[in-house]
């Protein structure tokens, strides 16, 4: 059986939400929020996650604007994930990424939880959000 290890990452300016999913590539969980410091401390931190999980491959979701287009915000959100890939030496995915902060804020109030309190754990349902997308259009079928 093949073995899916990606990992999502929801890329802000102060923070990177986190996700993996579990080997048979179905479900996406939320894993941390890495707080943003220094790209050297973030890439160390990201490191450890792909060593301990195995990621074979990245997936970042890309902020579109609302007509489908890349706007600034997704020129330095690319610039941003092409650096990050090429020092962590894996493959990446782009995954538009249009309202999973909001929809993940949504899940959270449905949950009794107010967003503005829980700013990390929106980063992380978001790159649930992504990954999730990502494994369900299950782009390592058409490579077979």
């Amino acid at each position: 059986m093949l073995r899916i290890s990606a990992l999502g990452l929801d890329l802000g300016h102060r923070r990177i939400g986190v996700a993996g999913c579990d080997g048979t590539g179905l479900i996406a969980t939320g894993l941390t929020t890495i707080r943003r410091t220094s790209f050297a401390q973030d890439m160390q931190r990201l490191r450890q996650i792909v060593t301990e999980r195995q990621v074979q491959t990245l997936v970042v979701g890309l902020p579109y604007t609302m007509s489908g287009e890349l706007g600034t915000q997704a020129q330095r959100t690319q610039t941003l994930a092409n650096r990050i890939a090429k020092t962590l030496d894996l493959p990446l995915d782009y995954i538009d990424e249009r309202l999973t902060s909001h929809e993940a804020e949504s899940m959270m109030r449905t949950q009794g939880l107010n967003p503005a309190e829980h700013r990390d754990l929106i980063d992380r349902k978001a790159a649930a959000l992504i990954l999730q997308q990502w494994l369900d259009q299950k782009p390592w079928l058409s490579s077979k």
